[in-house]
């Protein structure tokens, strides 16, 4: 099985890059961050004719994330509780004895920002409720919006302090990884420095100036069936008339 996630950064203008990479990869379940979209809008039919199934948390202009599935899927919920002010952020649905969430983890803007506590806040509210609710195979992927080390960073140590890198930002990705589960990406690649965002400015993207923020994490069971691990980076990369997302999609393969 093939899982995936792509923060696409806008359904409406990605929409044949993202057919171009599903034809390619085949994945069989894809979490899909930043829509952009409200719900009514979603493109089903599209996605139904390239082979998917989709469940939608939409939301007009920002936000919104989507499941892809080839497989059949029950939705579970939409996202977190006393949280909906930030918008759509989190959608979870069940396949067979597999638990799928994808999510789009608030910005913060900087650490000077009201939406730096607030992304704080967020986040305690998503470890509440992966502490209240267990299940031995489980996915939690998306943009997390945080650099989990400073390997993640290409500033490295220097960027310690600064909103993505930020020690309370990093406790906060501690503490949800000690609900079960594991950043799948860096168990298999214990030192190396990849990167799945890039600014689209200051040609970041060729510079090799990014930063590793878009995780599949999953529990131990999950991670012993984990075969491999790609960040997707030729898909960052634009494809004749069609322009690329400024993240890069993931994906796993487990058994």
């Amino acid at each position: 099985m093939r899982i995936a996630t792509w923060n696409i950064n806008g359904l409406r203008a990605r929409k044949e890059y993202i057919e171009l990479w599903l034809n390619k990869r085949q994945p069989d379940l894809v979490g899909l961050q930043e829509l952009k979209m409200q719900e009514s809008d979603f493109p089903h039919e599209f996605f139904n004719k390239l082979g998917y199934q989709a469940l939608v948390y939409g939301q007009k202009s920002w936000n919104g994330v989507a499941i892809l599935t080839k497989i059949n899927g029950v939705l579970k919920t939409k996202g977190l509780a006393d949280q909906e002010d930030f918008g759509s952020r989190l959608i979870t649905a069940q396949f067979e004895d597999l638990e799928f969430t994808t999510c789009y983890c608030p910005n913060g803007k900087d650490t000077t920002h009201p939406d730096y506590q607030a992304k704080l806040d967020w986040f305690d509210s998503l470890i509440s409720a992966f502490t209240t609710n267990h299940e031995p195979n489980r996915i939690l992927c998306g943009d997390f919006n945080i650099v989990c080390e400073a390997i993640d960073s290409w500033r490295g140590e220097k960027a310690t302090g600064d909103i993505f890198h930020t020690k309370e930002e990093r406790k906060k990705m501690t503490e949800l990884m000690a609900t079960g589960l594991v950043d799948l990406f860096r168990i298999q690649n214990p030192n190396e420095q990849l990167f799945t965002w890039w600014d689209y400015r200051g040609g970041a993207f060729h510079r090799k100036q990014g930063l590793r923020i878009d995780l599949i994490l999953g529990t131990e069971a999950i991670s012993n069936r984990t075969k491999n691990h790609v960040i997707d980076r030729d898909y960052r990369k634009k494809n004749k008339e069609l322009t690329a997302s400024d993240h890069a999609p993931v994906f796993i393969d487990i058994e």
